[in-house]
């Protein structure tokens, strides 16, 4: 179905401590902090300034879906791919804040649409479905449990297939 990824949504139970001083769930709802975009929906979960963080702290996402995590943080999401059929690639990936830092225009990229880097370690689970990573020298299929690590390097993704892809990342802020 066309527009699949478009509905995506994640599911988040928080957890804490009540009165009594006993563990709860404090919340089970879908995550609010979620973006429709043409190629993918990204539902964010969690979003940390810094570590170690406070067992009460809020989920950090006052701000809106967005990509990098924080310098000293962390932003965990899940993400719905769409076909790569349904939409224009050329147009690149955006969040809340407009088009990604670090999007390098397909004349510059061998030709290749999306490509992007952030300055993180990502930590990448697909969950279901089958995407392509593309890097500057080859790419890779990964399937529902792969994991890959991204190191802050250019990188695109394509789903090849005619399915939605649904992953989650967590973005670690890192250096060069």
């Amino acid at each position: 179905m066309t527009g699949e990824h478009l509905q995506a949504q994640a599911r988040r139970v928080i957890t804490g401590i009540n009165a009594e001083g006993k563990s709860c769930f404090v919340s089970d709802e879908f995550t609010p902090d979620r973006l429709a975009g043409p190629g993918n929906t990204k539902c964010d979960l969690w979003r940390a300034e810094s570590v170690p963080v406070g067992f009460g702290d809020d989920s950090g996402l006052d701000d809106g879906v967005i990509t990098e995590p924080p310098k000293g943080g962390f932003v965990f999401r899940q993400v719905t791919f769409a076909p790569d059929s349904e939409w224009d690639k050329s147009l690149g990936y955006s969040d809340s804040k407009g088009q990604l830092r670090g999007t390098v225009p397909a004349e510059e990229a061998d030709g290749v649409d999306g490509f992007h880097y952030t300055d993180s370690v990502d930590i990448v689970t697909i969950l279901s479905g089958e995407l392509v990573s593309v890097m500057e020298t080859g790419e890779t299929v990964l399937k529902a449990g792969d994991t890959i690590i991204m190191r802050g390097v250019n990188h695109a993704w394509c789903n090849r297939t005619d399915k939605p892809v649904v992953l989650q990342s967590l973005m670690i802020s890192a250096t060069q």
